[in-house]
Parts: structure tokens; sequence; C-alpha cells
């Protein structure tokens, strides 16, 4: 099962973030990318892989909100179904707080490249 239409509304709403790119998945369906680093990919209406570090990953599952990676279950990597209209709106939020660690992510490599060059 899937949500008609959920695969063209996140690649809307991600798409316009700043920074982020949206290019053809391997795969299939649309990857978005901070620089480049992925932060996740869409797979049509129905499935949403995104990476995270262990512990995040390890949480999410715990706590429901995803389930480990349909072909990679042992790494950072969630895949999140989309199965129902809400669904949308969660998948989003995941890929959102992809994006907001690659952004943390991004401004301590800053600040570290700044502390060697000073």
């Amino acid at each position: 099962m899937s949500v008609q239409g959920a695969g063209q509304q996140i690649k809307i709403t991600v798409s316009a973030w700043k920074g982020i790119s949206a290019h053809p998945h391997r795969f299939g369906g649309t990857e978005f990318r901070l620089g480049d680093r992925e932060i996740g990919h869409v797979h049509g209406d129905s499935l949403v892989d995104i990476p995270f570090p262990t512990k995040v990953r390890n949480e999410l599952v715990a706590t429901g909100h995803a389930v480990p990676h349909h072909v990679l279950p042992e790494s950072g990597w969630i895949s999140f179904y989309i199965r129902e209209p809400g669904d949308t709106e969660r998948a989003v939020a995941l890929l959102r707080r992809s994006y907001e660690l690659a952004l943390d992510q991004q401004a301590r490599a800053r600040q570290r490249d700044t502390q060697r060059s000073a």
C-alpha cells in the first residue's frame, strides 16, 4: 500500500530546504543531498530510506518511528513505509532530522577548519 502523490509532495518539501539538491537515485526514486552528503531518498509513493548515526537509528527503531533498512538492516540506515496520508508528514520529519544532523556536522567541520587555520 502507498499514498498517491506522497513521493512528489516529499520531493517538493525537502527540495525547498536551504542547500538541498534533488537527484535521481541509483535504485530509482529521488535522492536528496546537502552538499555531497545524502540525507535520504524516496522510492515512489511508498518508501523512504534515510541514513542516521547508529545511536539515532536504534532510537527510531526502538520507538517504532522506523524499521531497520530493508536491505542493510545492520547499518545506520532506516526504512520508513508510507502507508497512510499522515505518513507523508512523518517521512518529511525524519528527513528533516537527517538534514539537521547534516547541518550540524557541516558547522562542526567548518569550525574545525577555522581553528586549524588560525
